[in-house]
């Protein structure tokens, strides 16, 4: 789920700052709230079973979407409001969990040395995420569950080479040029 900004405003934001590219996690990080939602319908439709008329059916139903809908709602917070922004000045992650619950990194984007990608397993490779590592100055930002990891790590350090900021990739491919 990335997408290229258009004029982005967020609030925290330098006045002389433009946002350049946000991105957020795979939806696959919903799952376990969509599991919860799926068995909270399933479960509406038991009182049908007990007395079946079409009342109790609808009823019910009615009831398990509303419990599923207030079962999955932490995880949809989680997903939508967890956001990694990348500005002209700054990299941000903005990490929600649950209601009351919220992690801010600002990174200075000249300290950012290096940015890979990995894709591990069945799932991940079907799906379409993988994990993003920042490495910096300061140590490694590990960035789980994203969303298309490659094609976010090919405009991340472009924007970054834009920029003038030097790179490493973890391959050969910048001192073959050179030589």
């Amino acid at each position: 789920m990335a997408k290229k900004a258009a004029k982005s405003t967020f609030r925290g934001q330098y006045e002389d700052e433009e946002v350049l590219y946000v991105f957020r996690k795979h939806p696959v990080v919903m799952r376990k709230g969509l599991i919860m939602f799926m068995l909270a319908v399933l479960l509406g439709t038991v009182p049908s079973f007990i007395k079946p008329e079409m009342s109790y059916f609808i009823g019910g139903l009615v009831g398990g979407f509303l419990l599923g809908i207030i079962l999955m709602l932490p995880a949809w917070v989680y997903w939508y409001f967890s956001v990694y922004i990348l500005t002209d000045q700054r990299f941000i992650q903005v990490t929600q969990k649950g209601f009351f619950n919220k992690k801010v990194i600002d990174l200075a984007i000249n300290q950012i040395q290096m940015v890979n990608y990995e894709v591990v397993g069945v799932q991940e490779t079907l799906l379409g995420f993988g994990t993003i590592t920042v490495q910096t100055i300061v140590g490694n930002l590990v960035i789980h569950d994203v969303h298309k990891p490659a094609h976010v790590q090919h405009e991340v350090l472009g924007i970054l080479r834009e920029r003038g900021i030097a790179i490493h990739t973890g391959t050969n491919v910048d001192q073959e040029k050179q030589e």
